[in-house]
């Protein structure tokens, strides 16, 4: 008998629920069915509604009025943002379905806690979009350093390099500009190498600590002349590299698309004249850094050490990892990792085939994995609340960190202080 494909709700239709996640239900229907929509936005709606072949009783406005129907799904795909991910989690946990989660869990660490918590008490599982376990490319870093090849690690340094005009439009202009309306940005867009550098070390970090600042994107770094929007006749607008107008029409039009449902030219102009993405990058309302390095100690004794910065060419991840018998160095952008023997001095270069989705492949491996994992019901996502909490916590702590000179914090003792 063949097996029927599952159900699942979607509570967030922006660019993660509705671009990175859903697709798989049209690219593998036989394995999972969109059966229900929640969002705001009516543009976004009904895009999912045509998408997935909905009807207008299967759309819904908010997520409290779609968790009330009671609609028959395991799975609820929740990718609200930031600061509204508790709330349906909770519910949904409560109403009995199954929860994968976007990253971050929540810019509340006691929220975080109590969503594990609650997973834990109504029998649920909650997986965390931490994607970037779910790549062939740090998979084969954790099992090398599992297997021992390059001995016991010493030191890891990973480099997250955002790209100048990816800061500009999702951390200056965008969603993610103000860490009190979403999250830091060592959360927001970097709870995903805390939690990538726990994940192929497999050991606890015991104490942290953090430095950085938003440097540039501040109002007294403003051209002058420069008006509150790019549009209203800036005088430096074939200087500047940031003038929306010439990137969001020019070779950002593919960014543009995230902001604006009508991509034409009259839809993209209306949208700069209307939203944030038309500001001046130096006279917005963001106030998350733009570079912050963070000091990581292991268990072992493993240091650590993470560089973020908005001020790079390419958009990429790069990795070195020290062992005491060899080395690893790794490119998320090229996809391919290089491991050296120190006794032979022999290097092996691993290319990996070119992944299919987001992240290296990893939006589309989260999706098959969560779906699997529910078949098994004693098995335990490789990216569970439980797991999520520590690498979360480290972020927290960065955070905290950085707020007070760059103080080390135990670890453990934070955690404590939370439950």
């Amino acid at each position: 008998m063949q097996q029927q494909p599952k159900k699942a709700i979607l509570i967030g239709a922006g660019d993660r629920g509705r671009r990175a996640y859903a697709p798989y239900a049209l690219e593998y229907p036989h394995e999972l069915n969109i059966v229900a929509v929640a969002d705001p936005n009516v543009e976004r709606r009904d895009k999912v509604r045509e998408d997935h072949g909905l009807t207008d009783g299967q759309c819904f406005s908010s997520w409290e009025t779609l968790l009330e129907e009671n609609i028959d799904a395991e799975i609820a795909i929740i990718c609200t943002l930031d600061r509204y991910h508790y709330e349906p989690t909770m519910k949904a946990l409560e109403r009995g379905y199954h929860v994968l989660l976007e990253k971050p869990m929540s810019p509340d660490p006691k929220e975080c806690v109590a969503m594990e918590r609650a997973a834990k008490k109504y029998n649920r599982k909650l997986s965390i979009c931490h994607v970037l376990r779910y790549t062939t490319f740090w998979q084969k870093i954790r099992d090398v350093i599992a297997e021992g090849t390059i001995g016991n690690v010493a030191s890891l340094q990973l480099n997250e390099n955002v790209e100048v005009m990816h800061m500009s439009h999702s951390f200056v202009r965008g969603n993610w500009s103000n860490k009190e309306a979403s999250s830091p940005m060592i959360l927001q867009k970097s709870c995903h190498d805390m939690d990538i550098i726990s994940f192929v070390l497999g050991k606890k970090c015991e104490r942290i600590s953090s430095y950085g600042s938003l440097m540039h994107f501040r109002e007294e770094n403003k051209p002058e002349g420069a008006p509150k929007r790019c549009l209203d006749g800036c005088p430096v607008a074939l200087e500047c590299p940031f003038h929306a107008g010439r990137y969001y029409l020019g070779e950002g039009r593919g960014w543009a698309r995230k902001f604006t449902e009508d991509d034409s030219n009259e839809g993209i102009l209306k949208a700069l004249q209307e939203t944030d993405y038309g500001r001046c990058v130096y006279q917005s309302d963001n106030n998350v850094v733009d570079h912050q390095v963070v000091n990581m100690e292991f268990e072992d004794g493993a240091t650590a050490t993470f560089s973020m910065c908005g001020f790079t060419r390419e958009q990429t991840r790069m990795v070195q990892i020290m062992g005491t018998k060899g080395e690893i160095r790794g490119n998320m952008e090229e996809n391919s990792i290089s491991i050296y023997d120190f006794l032979t001095k022999q290097e092996t270069v691993i290319k990996f085939d070119n992944p299919v989705g987001g992240h290296g492949g990893g939006d589309n491996a989260i999706m098959r994995t969560f779906l699997h994992e529910l078949d098994d019901e004693t098995s335990e996502s490789i990216s569970s609340a439980e797991v999520s909490v520590r690498s979360h916590l480290m972020a927290f702590a960065a955070e905290d960190s950085r707020l007070n000179s760059g103080e080390s914090i135990e670890l453990d003792a934070y955690y404590k202080e939370l439950v």
